[in-house]
């Protein structure tokens, strides 16, 4: 019999494998779940909802199916957390922010339809910098998430509550959101899988908008294969999505499954390194590149000059769009409404709802954008910033004429310590310089572990990015690297994560 420790440990693809054989129940397996949930919560703050009525009803329905003979979905009955900024009509959808607390959608985004016609029981929403914007999860205005590794440290952000869900063994998958590195990041310093998709290639119809031209929702997993297992369920066309790509979606699970990368050309990007970057970090990186050469990959370098233009292109883009977004939550249709006495203005009420609702890192990017859309200074800012954005394309598609897969490390830094950086936007904003290219090009890119700093213990990942529409490139490359360090570590990255404590390794 299945211990629970043993249930919350395994990989969504065990998991799925002992509901359909019968060797255990979904019922059994989402319950503990639940119960991890109930004894980590204190320590991690991963969640901001957890509907455990639902996910057991969820649960229940798969057990009858397998028992009536039904054909099941390969992760069907799998545990999942949602980030909180995806529709669902099970739980409400915060964005991590006060002005729509207690808002319950009334209806579910592609994404989550998607999980839920496969069967995955979605055990409640994640936390998240307040709409998707951080690198911390320190911005969300329900208090910090923390990381497994070192409750004293960040797990990332934006998406930091979906990373921690899996690094705290709370839940086996977990739903992304990328605009400038928030599925990436955080799986690079919580030591988890994380998956930005080809844009266009996962719907964003129902995603509440941060940057349209620049959100994408991925998976999040702590193994390749179960991260490519859950792409093949959220991805592919959707005609409610204009900016959907009506295209097959690529074989991830089969280059998951394969993990050969000989004869594969793997680019060193020159620009993303050096100067700024931890030393362990490089190491690390320089241990992984040396590993793909051994398992027959042919390395070379590869120069992207524009990358560098990338960060502050990006810090215009970006609030440009997210002012533009974040004008309907203006307290005349949902969500908070603060200052109406019956005597006050529209325009009094939307100023005190958007001056109690949104949280000081929202307000910034808000006034930056709407400075840099302004009459005068369009062609100045935003304009300029767009052809940037072509030359960092042009960039992208001379170097993969060049190579199969490009890589970089996937941050510059390990996880630094809760409230180190949150006095100071531009040190926080250095955590996506290697993750900011691919979301402006609309590229492929997804984030491996690669072992453990040596001087301060935490997890580095490795950065792979591919071709639009080349996604299972990403996966070939993730899968021989695991499989690789897995045997050398003898056994995965996460199980040399310290128990958290109050509860249960």
């Amino acid at each position: 019999m299945s211990t629970p420790s043993d249930t919350t440990h395994a990989t969504a693809v065990e998991l799925a494998g002992r509901i359909a054989s019968g060797e255990q129940s979904a019922v059994e397996i989402t319950q503990a779940h639940l119960d991890r949930i109930a004894a980590v919560e204190p320590d991690v703050h991963a969640f901001l909802h957890v509907n455990g009525e639902s996910a057991l009803a969820a649960a229940a329905a798969v057990d009858v199916k397998r028992a009536a003979g039904e054909p099941l979905g390969p992760l069907a009955g799998v545990p999942l957390a949602l980030k909180d900024v995806l529709t669902w009509t099970g739980a409400p959808t915060t964005c991590g922010s006060r002005i729509l607390e207690g808002w319950t959608p009334p209806y579910n985004a592609t994404v989550t339809q998607r999980l839920l016609d496969a069967d995955l029981v979605v055990l409640g929403k994640t936390n998240l910098d307040e709409f998707a914007m951080g690198s911390s999860t320190e911005n969300s205005a329900y208090g910090p998430t923390h990381n497994p590794w070192d409750l004293d440290r960040i797990p990332g952000g934006s998406g930091g509550g979906s990373a921690a869900s899996l690094a705290a063994f709370e839940a086996p998958l977990a739903i992304g959101t990328d605009t400038g590195g928030s599925i990436r990041q955080p799986a690079a310093v919580t030591g988890t899988v994380g998956v930005k998709p080809t844009y266009g290639g996962t719907s964003r119809y129902g995603l509440v908008a941060l940057a349209s031209s620049l959100d994408q929702p991925g998976p999040c997993a702590r193994t390749v294969l179960d991260a490519a297992l859950l792409h093949q369920v959220i991805a592919g066309h959707d005609p409610l999505d204009s900016t959907s790509i009506d295209a097959a979606v690529p074989d991830v699970v089969s280059a998951a499954k394969s993990g050969d990368v000989r004869g594969m050309k793997i680019g060193v990007v020159t620009e993303l390194g050096g100067e700024g970057y931890a030393p362990g970090v490089e190491q690390r990186f320089r241990e992984s590149v040396e590993l793909l050469a051994s398992l027959g990959a042919e390395i070379v370098e590869v120069s992207c000059p524009h990358f560098v233009y990338a960060m502050p292109a990006y810090y215009l883009i970006l609030p440009s769009e997210c002012s533009s977004n974040l004008a309907k939550f203006d307290a005349m249709r949902f969500g908070l409404r603060v200052g109406d006495d019956g005597t006050t203005s529209a325009e009094q009420v939307m100023a005190a709802t958007r001056e109690a609702g949104f949280g000081p890192e929202v307000k910034r990017r808000i006034i930056l954008g709407t400075y840099a859309l302004s009459s005068g200074y369009y062609d100045a800012y935003y304009g300029q910033a767009q052809k940037v954005r072509t030359l960092i394309s042009r960039d992208f598609e001379a170097a993969f004429g060049a190579a199969d897969v490009l890589i970089s490390p996937s941050t510059p830094t390990t996880a630094f310590r809760l409230g180190e950086k949150v006095d100071d936007p531009l040190a926080m904003y250095m955590n996506d310089l290697c993750t900011i290219p691919s979301n402006l090009a609309g590229n492929a890119s997804a984030s491996f572990p690669v072992g453990l700093a040596p001087e301060d213990g935490l997890p580095v990942g490795l950065q792979v990015m591919a071709p639009p529409l080349a996604d299972d490139r990403l996966y070939r490359v993730g899968a021989a690297l695991e499989r690789a360090l897995t045997a050398q570590w003898s056994g995965h990255l996460l199980d040399r994560i310290p128990a958290l404590s109050g509860a249960s390794a």
